[in-house]
């Protein structure tokens, strides 16, 4: 990964971290370089639009650039998941009247002002009297006063224009429906065969959707290489088992569109504050996603409320923010990400975001891995240190620090570059992957080494080193160590 200082990215100054979702407004390589250098640290590609020949070569772009600017760059694979429709209209479209009657049946005939089929036979069986089908978004409300296996009878609470193939939301019940259809297990098939470092599982509703989709994952992996699993918690259903969820995802993303769509909106922002103080007590990143900047599609400057939505997310101790349509298809997307990177940039500088994000109890687990990573935050907190340097080999150990919310950057120095792309998403993590070490002088000389040449400290400063010994064994992080940098250390070249 080495190459020379005036095309490597230095540290962003900043610890959130960025996700920007690729579509038409960015998916050229040049505009690629711009949302990169403007402050994205990962990128996601959304199964849900595009064809598999874009996709690769959005991800081509991306793996080039991260050998231009010698920074490991994560890719986010988004499955569309089982998105629920109602079928077509004679017309195209028709007029739900408020307080009106209207059904959904398994006549598959086009509807008309009365009528439309629902070509979801599992959701006859489940419906009850008084749930709610909520169409388009939300804006369609539907309440069931009758429903059998052929039709659903339904009251208009709010009526409306309802066109072809809107989508269907049902809040009150746990849909039986696998996960993954046909179309996300082909999809998942070639972003593992594309080596994404990241697949991210839509409307998750139970800890089983997560098993199906390891499972799925490990059958396309080879050698291993298998990309982490993200759990988009979207569903109601989802909340009633979060921390099973947790427990079994290695990240979890707040997807506050369709969880805005199944709740009323102000149940969000608590619940939200909730998931991200889930994922972070369980030591699982987290990404904060939907609507963030969304006036930026069109506009070049955000509302204030979204500037204070964005700021809000990283009081919260969110790990990373994301953008949507901001930079998908709108007409900012490099303005949308540079904002972005201000926003968290300024948070971050605000004399009370260390003692806001701190306020969560995060106690650490009774094993010696935690406790060091506990320990590098007080050492961190007491001695003027520059950086906490972390050696590992699956990343566990960078998450375990990044999980105690320490001020002092961390360099995470990894000889996997799968990790190291693991890594991109990680609160406060700069990621470097350099060759292994075999000794404990090698350690301390590298960790010296590269703490100086990636900007994490200078002549003088203090630095933890946190690693495992034997070395190249993972979870077994048991050594802390405290050096002081000297400048003659960063002759040496070859990492």
């Amino acid at each position: 990964m080495a190459k020379s200082d005036n095309t490597r990215i230095d540290p962003r100054g900043r610890k959130v971290k960025i996700l920007a979702t690729i579509g038409p407004a960015s998916r050229s390589p040049e505009m690629l370089r711009k949302l990169f250098r403007a402050g994205a640290d990962a990128f996601r590609v959304n199964m849900s639009h595009g064809s598999h020949a874009d996709h690769q070569k959005s991800i081509e772009a991306i793996r080039a650039m991260e050998k231009e600017f010698a920074r490991p760059i994560a890719i986010l694979a988004d499955l569309q998941g089982p998105k629920l429709r109602v079928g077509e209209f004679v017309g195209g479209k028709a007029v739900i009247r408020h307080s009106g009657h209207f059904t959904l049946d398994r006549d598959p005939a086009p509807g008309d002002d009365s009528r439309v089929c629902l070509p979801h036979p599992e959701l006859f069986g489940i419906m009850e009297r008084g749930q709610r089908l909520l169409i388009n978004d939300g804006k369609i409300k539907l309440v069931v006063k009758e429903a059998d296996n052929h039709r659903i009878f339904c009251t208009a609470e709010v009526g409306g224009v309802i066109s072809d193939r809107k989508g269907v939301n049902v809040p009150d019940a746990e849909v039986p429906i696998p996960a993954l259809t046909e179309k996300d297990r082909k999809d998942l098939a070639f972003a593992v065969e594309h080596e994404a470092d990241w697949i991210a599982l839509s409307f998750v509703q139970r800890p089983e959707d997560l098993a199906e989709a390891r499972k799925l994952i490990a059958s396309h992996a080879t050698r291993g290489q298998t990309p982490a699993l993200c759990a988009k918690i979207e569903k109601p259903q989802a909340l009633r088992r979060l921390d099973e969820i947790i427990e079994l995802a290695d990240g979890i993303m707040v997807a506050r569109g369709d969880l805005g769509v199944e709740l009323e909106p102000q149940e969000v922002p608590p619940l939200q504050k909730r998931i991200v103080g889930a994922a972070r007590r369980a030591g699982k990143p987290v990404i904060v996603a939907t609507q963030m900047l969304e006036s930026m599609i069109e506009s070049p400057i955000p509302t204030r409320a979204e500037v204070s939505d964005v700021a809000n997310a990283v009081y919260d101790g969110a790990d990373a923010v994301m953008l949507s349509a901001e930079s998908a298809a709108g007409d900012w997307p490099e303005e949308s990400v540079a904002m972005m990177h201000r926003i968290t940039a300024q948070v971050e500088r605000d004399e009370g975001y260390k003692e806001r994000i701190r306020l969560l109890d995060t106690t650490p687990d009774a094993t010696t891995a935690d406790a060091l990573s506990h320990a590098c935050m007080t050492i961190a907190d007491t001695v003027p240190i520059s950086a906490i340097t972390v050696f590992t080999a699956s990343g566990s150990t960078a998450r375990r620090v990044a999980r105690e919310r320490p001020a002092t950057p961390m360099l995470v120095l990894t000889p996997s570059m799968r990790t190291a792309r693991r890594v991109a998403l990680l609160w406060g993590a700069h990621a470097v992957a350099t060759k292994d070490i075999g000794s404990f002088e090698e350690m301390i000389a590298k960790g010296k080494r590269m703490a100086l040449r990636h900007g994490f400290g200078e002549a003088g400063s203090k630095q933890i080193v946190l690693a495992g010994v034997p070395f190249g064994t993972p979870g077994a992080t048991n050594l802390l160590h405290v050096v002081t940098l000297k400048g003659d250390e960063l002759e040496k070249r070859g990492d």
